[in-house]
């Protein structure tokens, strides 16, 4: 096992809380796009909030999507700083790329890419922990879905219970709600997205011999993680808003509750039963779905589609640049 001197681990602790603050920075958009394009809140007032309960989700959730990023995906056993270095690299460009075109792509799935990349170009494919790589490959076609008829279910039992409401009670019941929807909803992606990093960090100290014979998170990865990825929401993701908020379809208070409602449960869901899911995936199925509750003409589907594509090459992508990545590094040292 090579041993890092400290400030070489602290570098690489750097990285990846980089990749948490730019995860939040990229997805700020998924908490946030339906609560603003509803006006319910202004931009400013929005990611404040978002990130404020980014950062407090630790308190709800267990670790297990730590767990399945440290342990599930590659075999810790063929960690090291170079294969979480490369990873990490894969993830970041990749996050970058999208954020400068505002493509509302997946962190989580680029960093899991990263690590099979990364993992492979060092021990083959052997090195791949089949069972969790499919678990989490499963989620890119399942999370979407699940947010899709949540939010379908959601919209056409609201519209029932509140038939014989006006437009304009309805709006002003939802304006309330959505406050309640859009915190359930930061709660999920910050319980989600934070601990793939934390999974990260653990399993660089743990190839360390830092953390003793047994894998867990200390605490002080937990809180830095979520304070890293609550400040990249703070700072916003403006570009992505954009195309999640409205480009998709057009949100009205109620659609959003209902958006953000069923994006919500299936992170709760995902996230208890271990399973790194994508926030954006989940959030944008839920959006379609309350388009297409309205009618299949309202979701600007060649958007959508768009979309879809970005999110079936983000893993082969970031695993590509990993790869490469990895084998230059393995060449200088």
């Amino acid at each position: 096992m090579e041993v890092l001197s400290l400030p070489i681990l602290v570098g690489l602790i750097g990285v990846a809380l980089l990749f948490d603050f730019l995860n939040g920075l990229h997805d700020a958009a998924n908490s946030i796009a339906t609560i603003v394009s509803t006006r319910v809140l202004r931009p400013h007032y929005a990611v404040g909030w978002a990130a404020f309960f980014n950062f407090i989700a630790f308190l709800f959730f267990g670790l297990h999507v730590a767990e399945t990023l440290g342990t599930g995906i590659i075999d810790p056993g063929i960690v090291d700083p170079a294969v979480i270095f490369a990873a990490l690299v894969g993830a970041i460009v990749w996050n970058v790329v999208t954020w400068i075109f505002g493509i509302p792509s997946s962190s989580s799935h680029a960093l899991i890419g990263g690590l099979v990349g990364a993992g492979v170009a060092k021990a083959g494919a052997s090195s791949v922990v089949v069972f969790g790589l499919a678990k989490t490959t499963a989620a890119i076609v399942l999370s979407p879905l699940t947010g899709f008829v949540l939010a379908l279910f959601l919209v056409l039992a609201v519209s029932w219970l509140f038939v014989k409401q006006t437009p304009f009670a309805v709006d002003k019941v939802f304006r309330v709600l959505q406050f309640v929807s859009a915190s359930l909803y930061s709660l999920g992606h910050g319980g989600n997205d934070a601990q793939k990093t934390m999974g990260i960090i653990a399993v660089l100290l743990y190839s360390q011999g830092m953390l003793g014979p047994e894998f867990y998170v200390p605490l002080w990865v937990v809180l830095t993680c979520q304070a890293a990825l609550a400040l990249g929401t703070l700072l916003g993701g403006w570009r992505i808003v954009h195309t999640m908020g409205s480009r998709i379809t057009r949100l009205n208070p109620m659609q959003g509750f209902c958006a953000e409602t069923g994006g919500a449960i299936t992170l709760f869901a995902a996230t208890w039963l271990g399973i790194p899911v994508s926030t954006t995936h989940t959030i944008t199925g839920a959006i379609i779905g309350v388009g297409a509750a309205r009618r299949a003409t309202a979701v600007r589907w060649g958007i959508a589609g768009n979309i879809v594509v970005a999110w079936v090459i983000t893993l082969p992508v970031a695993a590509l640049i990993a790869w490469l990545c990895y084998l230059l590094v393995a060449m200088t040292i």
